[in-house]
């Protein structure tokens, strides 16, 4: 793996980007606008970096993170992403992404929806479960005793293994929790879906010191059997509305 293309670099995508070049890789990005407005993080990101289109990108990296919005994953460039991995970060927010009733239902996962686009790749489900923050300043070299793990979901074992590798660099463990049929268990309104990496909860904070505490509490230590047992401890139906983060 040398080059990792991404689709999109809000803040997760962004967050990604800056952990891979630190990582020793390329990247390759891009967004829903022209690849100049991406001047400004292509230099901060420094020579290991260049902006490009969406179709660019996705034929440039040998790994491609789709960090978009649920609703814009119709827009992803199949054509160009065929024969590649794919790591879906999506999660489904309908105040933000418009209802659907099979993800409302819990018919299908979200990234089952992307798979059903992307017939010809292979759809992996990952970095979805962790806010920007924490997945930045929560990374640690391989053989920390304060490394954290990310759980990931895909149909096929070789693109997970691509994954895992890439949550390797990057500073992350890895846990499988299955096919994408199981990637609701990492999804908002479950248990491992962002506050277990958060040592304070907004809820229990005054509105005005949540962006604050945010920004400045230290991020919890989630091992691999935690996830595991989080995971786990997932019920279909939980509540699939929580605060976006």
């Amino acid at each position: 793996m040398r080059t990792l293309g991404l689709i999109g670099v809000g803040m997760i995508g962004g967050t990604l980007a800056r952990l891979a070049v630190a990582a020793g890789l390329h990247v390759v990005i891009s967004n829903s606008r022209e690849p100049e407005t991406l001047d400004p993080l292509v230099a901060d990101l420094g020579g290991r970096a260049r902006a490009a289109t969406a179709e660019e990108t996705a034929l440039a990296g040998d790994l491609v993170v789709a960090a978009i919005p649920q609703r814009a994953y119709r827009n992803l460039p199949a054509a160009a992403l065929a024969g590649k991995t794919v790591i879906d970060t999506t999660n489904y927010f309908p105040d933000r992404d418009g209802r659907t009733a099979a993800l409302d239902s819990g018919e299908i996962a979200s990234s089952a929806l992307v798979q059903q686009l992307l017939v010809r790749s292979h759809v992996v489900k990952a970095f979805n479960n962790i806010d920007f923050w924490h997945l930045f300043t929560g990374a640690r070299p391989a053989g920390a005793a304060d490394r954290s793990a990310l759980p990931i979901a895909g149909d096929c074992d070789r693109a997970k293994e691509s994954v895992a590798t890439l949550l390797h660099l990057v500073g992350y463990d890895t846990v499988d929790i299955g096919e994408l049929a199981d990637s609701w268990r990492s999804e908002p309104g479950m248990p491992a879906y962002v506050w277990p990496y958060m040592a304070v909860r907004p809820e229990d904070l005054p509105a005005e010191d949540v962006c604050c505490q945010f920004l400045e509490a230290p991020g919890v230590v989630v091992p691999a059997h935690k996830v595991r047992e989080l995971v786990d401890s997932a019920e279909s139906g939980g509540d699939r509305q929580p605060v976006r983060w």
